[in-house]
Parts: C-alpha cells; structure tokens; sequence
C-alpha cells in the first residue's frame, strides 16, 4: 500500500521537508524512502495521535488507521488528533480531517472497524511497519501475532497513570509475547478510564514510537529491539530491561 515515489523531489517538497533533506543521515534519498513508505497505527487514541501527527509531518505517504471509536469529551486532555467540535465524531473521521490539515499529501486511509482474528491479517498484510497504540491487552496480542506470522515490524507503546514504555519488535527478533508470554486475567489492570493518565504522557511516548517507525524505514541507528524502555514521569527517569 505504500505509494511509488517515481519522480524526484517537487520543489514544493525540498522546501517543505529541508530539515530533514539538510541532514546527512536522511537526505533526498531518505525523505523518498519516507514518501513512498506505508505505515497502520492501531488506535486513534493517546498513543496515536502523536504517533499519526509526527509522521504526517514527517511525510510518511501513507497512514492507515484502525479505529471504531468516536470521540468524547474525555478524550480531549490527552488525544490531540481531536479537538472539541469533534466530539460525537468516528475517531477515524477526525483523524483524518487533522491529519490532512497538517499534510494534504499524505494519504489517509480509515479503517473503521474493531480489529478481530477474521479481519486482522487482511488490514496488517498491506502496510509496511505497524504502530501498536492499542490501549487493551486482546488488541496488542492479536496485533502481536498476526505481526509475527506476517513477519512485520512492530512499534509497541502503552501507558498508565505516570508510566510508559516502549519496544521494537522486528520480524524473527523477539515480540510482545517474549516480553509477556499471557495476558493478564481481565479486569487485573485498569484502564485509562478506570486508572486515570497524565494527558501529557501519550505525547512521550508516542512520539518514542514515531521515532521509531521513522529509523525503521530510514535504516538509522539503533531501536528498542530487544530492549523495553520504561519512563516513569513523576521520577523523570528511564531504564531498559533487556
């Protein structure tokens, strides 16, 4: 689903993507690799917003979007994807009127739907990295595994209270199930709507997550494979477990 970048840069966008196209590790080279590269966020949420924003800007051609929520009222101190007059909108509607707003050339694709096992496979097999932002365990393991099978890279993110983390899973270099073989018994971890979060806090970490996608595609430096990076907010540190 990745768009074919056949021609060089417009002049419209050397101007527009000269921060990145200056810097030798990215370049003209690079910004292409950006425009012609697919990515699904799972989640319009706090983690996705970020994460959806970033890489507009960043000029990721296209973003694919899995959601079936509508925004509420509660959502607004945390998901900047969404402002007030969205409320009662389909969170993938939302999302996408920001996102062009921030990037026209960026192309959007909704997929209003609950991701299950008989859809999962088919939405995830037409893109080329996925970003978790997935806020319960049945969506991360069920992403999780049909990443696995499809052998594509993961971005995994998740929060709570005044804590994130963060990980990288690439094909045949460990998963989410490496980390946390079983699921919690439900109802053992409370959500967001039940724990609270710092709405600043989704920021961080998906833009961890962003990063992320960005040097997967670009092939630079070093990601969190095979590393867990926790942040804990209140202390202002982090550390990994390897």
């Amino acid at each position: 689903m990745a768009t074919t970048q056949t021609s060089p840069l417009t002049p419209y966008q050397v101007r527009r993507y000269s921060r990145h196209i200056i810097m030798p590790q990215v370049g003209s080279i690079g910004q292409r690799k950006l425009l012609d590269s697919s990515v699904l966020i799972i989640g319009a949420g706090g983690l996705g917003s970020p994460i959806a924003i970033y890489l507009a800007l960043a000029g990721i051609g296209t973003i694919g979007i899995v959601d079936f929520d509508t925004v509420d009222v509660t959502n607004l101190q945390r998901q900047i994807l969404h402002f007030n007059d969205d409320v009662g909108k389909p969170k993938v509607v939302s999302a996408i009127e920001t996102l062009k707003a921030y990037n026209p050339d960026t192309n959007v694709i909704a997929h209003e739907v609950p991701l299950t096992s008989v859809n999962a496979m088919a939405i995830i097999r037409d893109y080329d990295i996925i970003v978790n932002g997935a806020d319960n365990f049945a969506a991360r393991y069920l992403v999780n595994d049909a990443c696995v099978m499809l052998g594509k890279p993961c971005v995994h993110g998740s929060i709570f209270l005044f804590e994130g983390q963060a990980a990288t899973f690439l094909p045949g270099q460990g998963c989410y199930r490496c980390l946390y073989p079983t699921p919690p018994p439900p109802g053992m971890v409370p959500n967001c709507a039940e724990a609270g979060v710092l709405g600043v806090l989704p920021g961080i970490i998906g833009s961890i997550q962003a990063i992320e996608t960005i040097k997967i595609i670009l092939g630079l430096g070093e990601t969190l494979t095979g590393r867990l990076l926790l942040f804990d907010a209140l202390a202002m540190e982090t550390r990994q477990v390897k």
